[in-house]
């Protein structure tokens, strides 16, 4: 501060280097050496001279082309007068630290809600390391006393959480463990329910009790819903564990002291399981004695202050929905046994809700009795169930007609079917089953283009709605429109994956369009799911034998056979693979196992002679032959080849050949005038080329295109017949 009594001389600086000011700085210091100065150094008189840099020259020793007044990193800056700047008190440097650890924490916590796990854990692990320092700076500053347990306590039980949510159990259960051990956290008991549900989750209940029942103990004055939601914790780890007495005793503690429909309708399946039918229906009348929360009367009575959205109701809401879905989880799973039949169950149980305040839900057992009908294929009486259903509410009426729909289409009543589907339509447009339903009916008629019109509606109800997207794919089929039927098929197939019916489908339509590569690929899938499916292995062996490579073909037959020997496809075109090898001996077995499963076929038969022929033993083809037209007097193709071979061995063949003769006439004579003249179809085996490789959502052929070009297995099956005769004599 200015004082006026100060002479103004002491505030002049003009002579500032006459006169420096009265300290230590240009005292004379020793040499490097600890010397004093000679006199000729420190002469008598004050020299001015320049002021001089303090350090050696050279480079620094650290150049970093910073600017020369820059201070480094961490040290402390210095000010224009040369005095360092005040550091600020260790409380505020605390202060600021636990700012940032209860940022952290509520970062971490914000980013598990949204479900990024991943950076809510490292998020976490910063919160522990920034507490850590903070606990040894306290400790270094002689303030362990100041140490913030309950922040500790958060950032580690914050870390526990993080570890469990991303699947870290290991390092979950240790530092929970830090933390339940150390004496100075109270509440750290409440820990050993986590714990507890670790263990649960990788199955290991019995370690999960453990630490349940330690929770307990340890925590004596939790509140009374804390409690029972342990005990429900326990009785589902004995559950797990198959104990179900000890199960039962944690549950009836729970109905005596906090009862609700969950513990209500846990306890009812452990006395299903035990067989105690008296006991089922005792717990089944208490769960419909537990109040349910909120009445309809209440509903209506803030209906008008309540917003459609308000949560207050949509609480009550999804609660009664949970309560009627264990109502009638637990009335469809003890009301076939525990009456001497199931139909008694039923009644039973109807008049129990009857009863009680869940009248609401009679009609629900009403459609579980008819669905029980449906399982023992009663249709009529489901049929008549349903019908009893159709004078009541409206959502009941339209779920009891699609039912009753469905059955008469089961029973091919296509005409009430229809009739019952549009009653089902008129009451909900938006019922997916009731449109289907009805597209179903025109499918059979054959009217395929309305039909898709419905099934698509479904799907614009329903977009996951299976059974009309695979009828949709069939309706297309029927249609020709193969790359539609393609597309609905790969749609189910993502909805539905590895479904058989929905792969063979796929196959099939590549098949059709002669991609018999996709089609080869798509059939090896469903051959993942269906291993030992004779009619695939099959397919598979055909498609290969149309791209010409036998060896794989052949395989497949092979395989086809194995796991069905009657299969006739199968056993002729492994007959008529040896004939082409030359190995007749294997080949007659396959005709003779032909010839008995087909004993009315005499082309069995021949094809077993023509074997003995080419092997050269002429007598036995001859014998076989004749016991062949003995069976079979009127096929021609036997006396063809029988005279043909007696012509050729030089034997009587006369009276055969009469035979032969009459036979041709009276063929000539059934035959219409038109065919008289046409020359016979001359039968030979035809090689389809190979297919290029498409991609895999592509279709080889231009959409709405006819398929009749391409062959499938069964016309191909007719003309094996014919290749087989024409190979064979």
């Amino acid at each position: 501060m200015y004082n006026p009594a100060v002479p103004s001389a002491q505030y002049n600086f003009e002579n500032v280097v006459q006169r420096p000011p009265p300290s230590s700085y240009m005292r004379q210091q020793p040499s490097s050496k600890g010397r004093i100065p000679t006199g000729s150094r420190a002469g008598g008189a004050p020299q001015e001279r320049p002021v001089t840099s303090n350090r050696g020259a050279g480079f620094p020793s650290s150049s970093s082309g910073k600017k020369g007044f820059e201070s480094k990193p961490g040290s402390s800056s210095i000010s224009i007068s040369g005095q360092k700047p005040q550091e600020e008190p260790p409380e505020i440097q605390f202060k600021k630290l636990e700012k940032e650890i209860s940022l952290l924490l509520n970062k971490s916590a914000e980013a598990k809600l949204v479900g990024n796990l991943s950076g809510s854990l490292s998020l976490s692990k910063e919160a522990v390391s920034k507490e850590k320092k903070l606990r040894n700076l306290k400790e270094d500053a002689g303030a362990a006393d100041q140490i913030n347990i309950d922040l500790t306590y958060a950032a580690c039980v914050n870390l526990g959480i993080q570890y469990q949510a991303n699947g870290m159990f290991e390092e979950a259960l240790n530092t929970y463990s830090l933390v339940v051990r150390n004496k100075d956290y109270p509440l750290s008991g409440r820990l050993r329910v986590n714990m507890g549900n670790i263990y649960y989750t990788q199955e290991k209940y019995s370690s999960a009790i453990k630490m349940y029942r330690m929770a307990l103990d340890q925590m004596q004055n939790i509140g009374k819903h804390m409690k029972f939601q342990i005990m429900r914790n326990i009785a589902n780890g004995f559950v797990k564990m198959g104990q179900f007495h000890e199960a039962i005793e944690n549950y009836e503690n729970i109905m005596q002291g906090e009862p609700d429909h969950r513990a209500a309708y846990n306890l009812i399946i452990c006395y299903y399981a035990l067989g105690d039918t008296e006991k089922m229906k005792k717990t089944f009348t208490m769960l419909l004695s537990i109040e349910i929360i909120g009445t309809q009367e209440d509903d209506e009575e803030d209906g008008e202050n309540k917003g459609p959205n308000d949560p207050l109701s949509e609480y009550i809401k999804e609660k009664r929905r949970e309560a009627f879905k264990y109502i009638i989880d637990a009335a469809k799973l003890i009301a076939p046994i525990i009456e001497k039949d199931w139909i008694t169950g039923y009644e039973a149980i109807a008049e129990a809700l009857r009863n009680s305040e869940y009248s609401v839900l009679e009609s629900e057992i009403g459609i579980l009795k008819a669905e029980q009908y449906i399982k023992i294929k009663d249709y009529d009486k489901a049929i008549e169930v349903f019908k009893s259903f159709e004078k009541k509410d409206q959502s009941l009426m339209a779920r009891a007609a699609t039912n009753i729909s469905f059955l008469y289409f089961i029973e091919k009543d296509y005409k009430n079917a229809e009739k019952y589907s549009d009653i089902a339509i008129k009451t909900d447009r938006y019922n997916a089953k009731a449109l289907v339903n009805k597209g179903n009916c025109l499918y059979i008629r054959g009217e395929f283009d309305t039909s898709k019109e419905f099934y698509l509606e479904a799907i614009g109800v329903e977009a996951d709605c299976v059974e009309a997207i695979y009828n949709l794919g069939l309706a297309n089929r029927k249609m020709e429109v193969d790359l539609e039927a393609l597309q609905a098929f790969e749609k189910l197939q993502t909805i539905m994956a590895n479904a058989p019916e929905v792969m063979f489908q796929i196959a099939s339509i590549y098949e059709n369009a002669r991609n018999f590569k996709q089609a080869i690929k798509w059939y090896n899938l469903l051959l993942t799911t269906l291993p030992s499916d004779p009619g695939v292995l099959q397919r598979i062996g055909f498609l290969y034998s149309q791209l010409n490579d036998e060896n794989q073909a052949f395989h497949y037959y092979m395989e086809s056979y194995r796991h069905l020997p009657i299969n006739i496809e199968a056993i002729s075109w492994l007959g008529v693979f040896y004939v082409k090898s030359e190995l007749y001996e294997k080949a007659c077995s396959f005709f003779e196992r032909a010839s008995q499963i087909q004993p009315s076929e005499p082309k069995w038969k021949i094809m077993v002679a023509s074997c003995f022929r080419r092997m050269g033993n002429d007598n036995k083809a001859i014998d076989l032959y004749k016991k062949i037209h003995e069976d079979f007097p009127d096929n021609i193709d036997c006396l063809q080849y029988l005279v043909s071979h007696l012509k050729g061995t030089g034997q009587d063949y006369e009276n055969y050949s009469t035979l032969l003769k009459k036979l041709l006439r009276e063929k000539e004579m059934n035959e219409p005038l038109n065919d008289i003249n046409q020359s016979p179809p001359v039968v030979q085996q035809v090689y389809m080329p190979a297919v290029e490789e498409s991609a895999p959502k592509e279709v080889s052929q231009r959409p709405g295109t006819s398929r009749k070009g391409g062959k499938t297995l069964a016309t191909k099956a007719d003309e094996d017949w014919n290749l087989q005769e024409n190979y064979l004599p």
